[in-house]
């Protein structure tokens, strides 16, 4: 199975755009060659770099089998009725994009699409990401992911504090 995005490449520079630093829009996102007895898709979007760990910034789950996209906007809750959206480490529900600490350094997040063997997870209304991914990686058929990578700087002429 293959992740792929028009609007970064695997290990590239994720645009301002899908950050809190721009619309804090969920990136378009197409994926291939999922294994025929796939029922279902998860996605997960997590910064591996974070100061206390890896932070969870969406986690999106019964995504129909015969879905092979997710558009720009996608993890927005409102007008997506076809899937469901965890809770994230903002405590919101849906996608809040990369918000790294300013000057902190670059941050990988990793976008992972999984493939389920289930068309539905057995799992509470409103689940954190965390919950999402246990109960997920009982039923996987197959993975993919890609990378992005995104820095903060502080602006000319401010002072950290």
């Amino acid at each position: 199975m293959k992740l792929m995005s028009e609007a970064f490449i695997d290990g590239g520079a994720l645009p301002q755009h899908f950050t809190c630093d721009g619309e804090d829009m969920s990136p378009p996102l197409h994926w291939s060659n999922a294994p025929k007895a796939v029922k279902s898709f998860v996605l997960f979007v997590d910064d591996l770099d974070a100061p206390d760990g890896v932070f969870h910034h969406w986690a999106c789950y019964d995504i129909p089998a015969y879905h092979t996209a997710l558009v720009e906007g996608a993890g927005r809750p409102e007008g997506f009725e076809d899937f469901r959206h965890g809770v994230n480490d903002f405590d919101e529900l849906g996608y809040v994009g990369p918000c790294p600490p300013e000057d902190d350094g670059l941050h990988r997040y990793r976008f992972r699409l999984l493939a389920l063997d289930c068309a539905e997870l057995a799992i509470r209304t409103h689940p954190s990401c965390e919950e999402v991914e246990t109960e997920a990686s009982k039923h996987v058929l197959a993975q993919a992911q890609i990378t992005g990578l995104y820095r903060r700087r502080l602006d000319e002429g401010s002072s950290p504090g």
